[in-house]
């Protein structure tokens, strides 16, 4: 009998992330940090709102690219938040998540040989989608001295003939690192200058701390017509659980995105598509009350990070750290085995999200402070008898 599966599917290694959560699910005492999800409830009134549309049985289709009214209110919100403009009849999808979104860019743009250029450590669906649509994913090994940014001469070092897109992922899974207007602008202009779109994935474009402020690419000179941002609802409002994201992007872009997700999932749901017309209109303060308790979470692993001599730049997006464990002479993979052995506490091991990820951890704060608490007692523990040998 011949091999019924695709040699490029098989290739493909499955989510490191995995590993762990498998093993956490039958351990009930276990704590988990490993998860990339609010710990919110979605907020009241845009639950309502979706109950509503149940109530007066608006379960129908949608069109394949989503409620009109939903792309409209997407594209006020970008041109009130970030000042930049999209046609909402014409340049915005919404899709089965911000995944969706990246998996339909990539589809529509790549042809085979085509080269993608993809900063890591970074989300775990990027290589894997490239390779998916029949491009080559060329990965760049950010340094955790430059905060995990992407610098201008790393850029230029990977760019070949083949070039076609960058990623660019921030405020960053796993780091939490973000990239400034300042950082964005000579990226932007090599892009340019070489003929290169980008892909901007902003699904945690509302968390940022301090004083930073989330800049999209597209927003700059002559970069709209050259970007595609992949954005959605999951982490901002906390509806991981609706599935629901969008992409914007040049009308050429778009439409053929959209083609792939016509014949693909026919359209996002509908019940969350009315959910999130009241989130993206509504939702601005319930966005503040859930980033003003992770700042809250963020200051305080930081602190405790530094108590116990654990070296962690400041990240001032999403809901990640990501601590150095090199001097412990292990590998990221087994320390958290032993760490999720020995204490009942799970993180992901940084090479989840790239080979450059060795040495470094990623902890989510997307959980309550008494959690991180206790989770933090179990790492210093764990720690200790470690230094202590």
């Amino acid at each position: 009998m011949r091999n019924p599966l695709s040699q490029t599917i098989t290739n493909i290694k499955p989510s490191g992330i995995r590993k762990f959560f498998d093993i956490v699910s039958e351990m009930p005492e276990a704590i988990s940090l490993g998860v990339g999800e609010p710990d919110f409830d979605t907020p009241w009134h845009i639950r309502e709102e979706g109950i509503y549309s149940l109530e007066k049985g608006k379960t129908f289709y949608t069109s394949n690219s989503g409620l009109l009214e939903l792309r409209e209110e997407i594209c006020k919100w970008y041109k009130r938040k970030y000042n930049v403009d999209y046609d909402y009849k014409k340049e915005a999808l919404i899709t089965v998540g911000g995944s969706e979104g990246i998996d339909l860019a990539f589809r529509a743009m790549l042809d085979p040989g085509d080269e993608v250029i993809i900063p890591e450590p970074c989300y775990v669906s990027y290589v894997p989608c490239v390779e998916l649509a029949g491009g080559v994913p060329v990965t760049i090994a950010l340094k955790n001295e430059n905060q995990f940014r992407l610098t201008p001469e790393e850029l230029l070092g990977a760019i070949t003939d083949k070039t076609k897109i960058l990623i660019l992922a921030y405020p960053s899974n796993p780091t939490g690192a973000i990239m400034t207007k300042e950082d964005l602008e000579p990226i932007a202009k090599i892009c340019q200058e070489k003929d290169i779109f980008v892909i901007s994935d902003e699904i945690y474009s509302e968390l940022t701390y301090g004083e930073a402020q989330h800049c999209t690419i597209g927003s700059l000179p002559g970069m709209k017509e050259r970007t595609i941002i992949i954005n959605g609802f999951s982490k901002a409002y906390a509806m991981t659980g609706w599935r629901l994201g969008y992409a914007l992007a040049p009308k050429i872009i778009a439409e053929q995105m959209t083609k792939v997700h016509q014949f693909a999932i026919m359209c996002a749901p509908t019940t969350s598509q009315y959910a999130a017309i009241s989130a993206i209109k509504d939702g601005d303060k319930d966005i503040e009350r859930m980033k003003t308790s992770y700042d809250q979470r963020r200051h305080f692993l930081m602190k405790t990070f530094e108590e116990m001599g654990l070296p962690c730049f400041e990240p001032l997006g999403a809901f990640y750290m990501f601590p150095c464990i090199k001097e412990f002479g292990m590998t990221s993979d087994e320390f958290a085995t032993r760490l999720l052995q020995e204490e009942e506490l799970a993180v992901v091991p940084g090479t989840a999200f790239g080979d450059c990820g060795e040495g470094f951890l990623r902890i989510s704060y997307a959980y309550s402070i008494d959690e991180l608490r206790e989770a933090m007692k179990r790492l210093g523990n764990f720690i200790g008898r470690l230094r202590d040998k």
